[in-house]
């Protein structure tokens, strides 16, 4: 359901992101909600630590949840520090065993959240982490956007983020910890923007962002932009698309085009063909590292989140994406993203396809294959992406 009475600003890249989020933490006066999949030791992380650490001195209650997979490298010392200043550190499916073939550890925490002091709020795609490759500084800054919040809808991001970690405290026999937070959330309007706070669990949320995407792409009247990092949809969200397409519809798809993770990367482009035959337009980027993971419709509808449009965002990690109503944010959103796909992308033509050599026109069907193949085993998707 959207809530009415919130002020929502979209963050370009950590650049935006990382001095809005220190400075809110610099300010909190009771609580600190932080989530995220990755948590590097480079400057960005220290920077973060530090304002975690000095928010705990001063008597803040902060609680920090990063994924045991992604973020399992955190250093001991740092660790350490935290743990010695009073800050709550979780890690969400701890990697316990590396070789284990259990299916659970498919399982991940991929939010990026953020909430302080229950008035205000962040949420996107960023993790805690530069926006720079170290090994390739020739590259643009990581593509990304985040959302600073403020409003009555804040408070649906706070129960989901206490929520969360005691579950999680709980789990992990944690008990003091485990304790609902006493703070209530402000009810105050902070402007006049419409917006829905979705995330994806694995109990009853399990499908609330694929049928948001859903319902949006159905009732498109003349433009659907999607920008994501890891595109591959299942069959309903294919069919939506290519069926918007075919009505009229322009649909444009902004995708990675460096190679990052190369199984994902290669069975992607085995839609090509099909989305091209349709009518949609697909750019690749290419001039840097593409984490994005937002979409704008009919310069009124748009979504930020970390839920990628790929059978492991949709079917088993956990998610959270904001969808905001409004045209000065899903136009400011638009805008950019047409700003990509002009000056940092490369439109990929039907006959560009055709002409790739044979190894590149095999190559997506048989990464696509073992997607599938790891799906079926996992007893996850069904024919959901089995199709």
């Amino acid at each position: 359901m959207y809530v009415a009475g919130n002020r929502f600003k979209l963050l370009f890249n950590g650049q935006d992101y990382f001095p809005e989020l220190i400075s809110a933490i610099e300010l909190a006066q009771q609580e600190v909600f932080l989530e995220s999949y990755l948590f590097e030791a480079d400057e960005v992380g220290i920077a973060v630590m530090q304002a975690l650490i000095a928010a705990a001195l001063r008597g803040v209650r902060v609680n920090l949840q990063l994924d045991g997979f992604g973020a399992g490298n955190l250093p001991l010392a740092w660790r350490e520090q935290l743990a010695d200043s009073g800050v709550r550190l979780l890690f969400f499916r701890p990697e316990v065993k590396i070789l284990s073939l259990d299916r659970q550890r498919l399982r991940r925490l991929h939010r990026k959240l953020a909430v302080i002091d229950a008035r205000i709020a962040f949420i996107g795609g960023i993790n805690i982490l530069s926006d720079f490759e170290p090994d390739q500084p020739e590259l643009a800054a990581r593509y990304d956007y985040a959302v600073s919040m403020a409003g009555p809808l804040v408070a649906q991001l706070h129960e989901s983020a206490d929520h969360l970690w005691r579950h999680t405290a709980w789990v992990q026999l944690k008990k003091n910890w485990a304790k609902k937070s006493t703070i209530k959330p402000s009810s105050t309007l902070s402007g006049r923007a419409r917006g829905q706070f979705l995330y994806r669990d694995n109990l009853r949320h399990r499908h609330d962002i694929e049928r948001e995407y859903l319902r949006a792409i159905l009732h498109a009247k003349s433009e659907i932009i999607i920008a994501n990092a890891y595109f591959l949809p299942g069959y309903r969200l294919r069919h939506a698309l290519i069926y918007a397409a075919k009505r009229g519809v322009n649909v444009v798809l902004l995708v990675q085009g460096r190679v990052d993770h190369a199984l994902l990367h290669y069975a992607s482009r085995g839609f090509y063909q099909q989305f091209l035959s349709a009518g949609i337009q697909i750019y690749e980027y290419q001039k840097g590292f593409m984490h994005a993971k937002v979409a704008t419709i009919d310069g009124i509808w748009a979504t930020v989140g970390s839920s990628n449009i790929d059978p492991f965002s949709l079917l088993l990690a956990r998610e959270a994406n904001i969808f905001v109503c409004e045209k000065q944010f899903a136009c400011e959103l638009r805008m950019d993203l047409k700003r990509a796909l002009q000056e940092d992308a490369v439109q990929i033509k039907k006959s560009d396809v055709e002409r790739d050599r044979w190894i590149y026109r095999v190559l997506p069907w048989l990464c696509h294959a073992a997607v599938r193949l790891m799906m079926g085993m996992s007893g996850y998707g069904g024919r959901r992406y089995l199709e």
